[in-house]
């Protein structure tokens, strides 16, 4: 080579300026995911990761969803809210619309915090594709300009889909006259009120006094179809059994 002094001086420094990238830029470790979702560690993340968010990828039901919901064995517990709420929400669909959504079904280790697209960026993160001598200036504009480009292609993805149905989640307190009413029968005949839009979930007994108990049940909605009047008149009508009927919570999903 013409140039030998310049190669030894290469030599000697890029493995400081490797050693000074890596110690200003560690590299992180990836999670992988909510865990096993059929344990209460697993199915917890699951509900944290949905506490602001109606589906496990985007703003409509996808392929991601429906990986998420067969890797669980049941329906979560009622303190895990947010995941009971999305469990209910991911029942009230039939097996063939589940089919027509979009995207391909990836991994379960691939979904969740700190998964998927930030493990898949942080492994094209090479040494490979270090810039040694740029500026944060130039790594600023490259990121602004890749966000940009993201932006524009969600959008475009996004027209293209097909508006989704508008639902929400009801929880009911249903409340007999007395203690001697049989709730399994109080049960029974809500569960007999079926009209299109309306899908029923889980239900549970829960003390009130003087050994009376009230029905709390679930229920996933279309909202241009079910309201809550309706769910409020059709259980009263059931007079025999119902004393009253309480809007529990109402969620949106």
């Amino acid at each position: 080579s013409p140039f030998p002094a310049d190669r030894v001086r290469a030599q000697c420094i890029f493995p400081f300026l490797q050693h000074s990238r890596d110690k200003k830029y560690p590299r992180r470790p990836h999670k992988m995911g909510f865990g096993n979702l059929k344990a209460k560690e697993g199915q917890k993340q699951l509900n944290d990761f949905l506490a602001d968010r109606s589906y496990i990828d985007g703003y409509v039901p996808s392929q991601a969803d429906v990986v998420v919901f067969e890797a669980l064995s049941g329906a979560p517990s009622a303190d895990l809210f947010h995941a009971l709420r999305w469990f209910n929400h991911m029942s009230s669909y039939s097996k063939q619309d589940k089919q027509s959504w979009p995207g391909v079904k990836q991994p379960l280790g691939n979904y969740g915090p700190k998964a998927g697209a930030s493990a898949a960026a942080d492994d094209d993160d090479s040494d490979d594709d270090i810039d040694l001598f740029g500026s944060d200036s130039e790594e600023d504009a490259a990121a602004e300009k890749l966000k940009e480009e993201r932006l524009a292609a969600y959008a475009a993805k996004k027209s293209k889909k097909s508006a989704v149905i508008a639902k929400s989640m009801i929880i009911l307190d249903v409340k007999p006259w007395d203690d001697e009413t049989d709730m399994a029968e109080v049960e029974k005949a809500v569960r007999t009120i079926e009209t299109d839009g309306l899908v029923w979930g889980q239900s549970k007994l829960i003390p009130l006094a003087y050994g009376i108990k009230k029905l709390q049940i679930s229920c996933v909605v279309e909202d241009d179809k079910v309201g809550t009047d309706f769910l409020e008149e059709s259980i009263t009508a059931f007079e025999d059994f119902v004393q009253s009927v309480d809007v529990a919570a109402f969620n949106k999903l």
